[in-house]
């Protein structure tokens, strides 16, 4: 069993900021990549920042200046500082890993229950 535990989303002012954080836990080996979507209602779930072991990063263009994703990786954790946010990114933010399962070896994708975010004056 995989565990992934997603906190920090909430109502915020625009141009305020958020921190997600996102804790993996539970039968894995390895993570190789840490990320976050996102889904607002009436769209398909986006990227919005993803990140590797070695620290490369990967962000969604919308965001590029405002996000900043990290990691810790002897903590499996993964973070999205979010800043100068804007009411178009209103939506539910997943956390997911691309990971090794440490009992079958297998290799595959993990995906937490969502946290909303809400920018709205």
């Amino acid at each position: 069993q995989v565990q992934l535990v997603e906190s920090g989303g909430g109502l915020v002012q625009p141009g305020g900021s958020l921190r997600l954080s996102c804790a993996a836990s539970g039968m894995i080996s390895n993570i190789y990549v840490m990320g976050w979507y996102r889904q607002a209602p009436g769209n398909q779930r986006e990227l919005v920042a993803t990140i590797t072991s070695g620290g490369s990063t990967n962000y969604a263009d919308s965001v590029k200046g405002r996000f900043t994703i990290s990691r810790d990786n002897a903590k499996n954790t993964v973070n999205l500082q979010m800043n100068s946010l804007k009411p178009e990114d209103t939506a539910v933010y997943y956390c997911t890993i691309d990971y090794r399962n440490l009992l079958t070896f297998v290799r595959g994708d993990y995906w937490g229950q969502g946290t909303q975010v809400t920018v709205s004056s």
